[in-house]
């Protein structure tokens, strides 16, 4: 099968957890994720799989949006609610006003300092590592943007928001510093991704919708000999992916020379740099690149003549 399906992550597992679930769902090998979730995140994560992890590299700079509640009075030292609290507890009493206020500071192209428990490496060993090993973990700021950061409202010493942030940028360190600044520590407390690049979660399924999808109760059921056709209707019709690309559809002999990665003629075509070629309404065959004038060579080929029975 090669499709894109958008799984709502639930709390507690890895974002390689889900896609080992879903491989034993779906009886297949080659699957992947388009960003990853913390643990205790919740939410939008799509998953590729097939061919159309090839995909993946189109997806890593991905907006996205988040909402979730930050707890002020300590802070934790993995900066969300599954850490130790490094700070004493405080009584706090929050004023809307006054969060909306500082909300406004981390708004737009900042400077942020990862969690030491996190992917970021230092000299190639990921932070979280050495955090594990209660080694000192000094990262460094990067330059991260946060395009909407919105206060939805306070409830004791909580305060639900709303986020748009561009790749790389960490809500974690945002809840943490914001703590630092009010100077009572503060926490992520939950956080809920609602959209990855053009996914929502309203396209968003469990592993359990899957499971039953393909004729199994449950994720650790035994395998389904063929693939219903509910299931397909679970996956993200291709001609949705990557919006920002125009599309054409290729004749019989267009589609044969780029499936043996020969120059195609796409004169409809003219001032585009990439394009996604389809083959038929649903087989997204390549993305292609323009090379002179109406000529283009596709840079990944997702079908090729081998291509499985399922196409998603």
């Amino acid at each position: 099968m090669n499709g894109v399906l958008i799984i709502d992550k639930p709390a507690g597992l890895t974002s390689h957890d889900v896609v080992n679930r879903l491989r034993r769902i779906l009886q297949q090998r080659s699957i992947g994720h388009l960003g990853t979730l913390d643990p205790m995140a919740t939410g939008v994560l799509p998953l590729v799989t097939g061919t159309l992890t090839r995909l993946a590299q189109f997806y890593i700079h991905s907006e996205k949006t988040y909402e979730g509640v930050i707890r002020f009075g300590f802070a934790t030292d993995t900066y969300d609610a599954e850490g130790e609290p490094i700070t004493p507890t405080q009584q706090v009493s929050l004023d809307l006003a006054q969060l909306e206020a500082l909300a406004i500071q981390f708004r737009g192209t900042i400077e942020q300092i990862p969690p030491p428990f996190s992917a970021k490496k230092i000299q190639g060993v990921p932070a979280y590592k050495l955090a594990r090993k209660q080694k000192v973990v000094i990262l460094q700021p990067v330059q991260v943007e946060i395009k909407q950061f919105d206060i939805l409202g306070v409830n004791a010493d909580r305060a639900r928001f709303r986020a748009h942030v561009a790749s790389g940028t960490y809500m974690r360190s945002v809840a943490h510093d914001m703590g630092q600044r009010l100077g009572c520590g503060a926490h992520l407390e939950a956080l809920r991704r609602t959209s990855v690049a053009e996914f929502k979660v309203e396209e968003a399924h469990t592993l359990d919708e899957v499971a039953e999808a393909t004729g199994k109760s449950r994720p650790s059921d035994a395998y389904a000999s063929d693939t219903p056709e509910s299931l397909e209707t679970l996956f993200i019709h291709p001609r949705k992916l990557l919006p920002e690309l125009p599309s054409v559809t290729a004749d019989e002999p267009t589609a044969g020379r780029i499936r043996t990665g020969r120059v195609v003629n796409l004169p409809e075509l003219s001032q585009a740099r990439q394009v996604k070629v389809f083959y038929g309404q649903r087989e997204l065959l390549a993305i292609a690149t323009r090379v002179a004038g109406t000529l283009f060579h596709a840079k990944i080929v997702l079908c090729g003549t081998d291509t499985p029975a399922h196409r998603l």
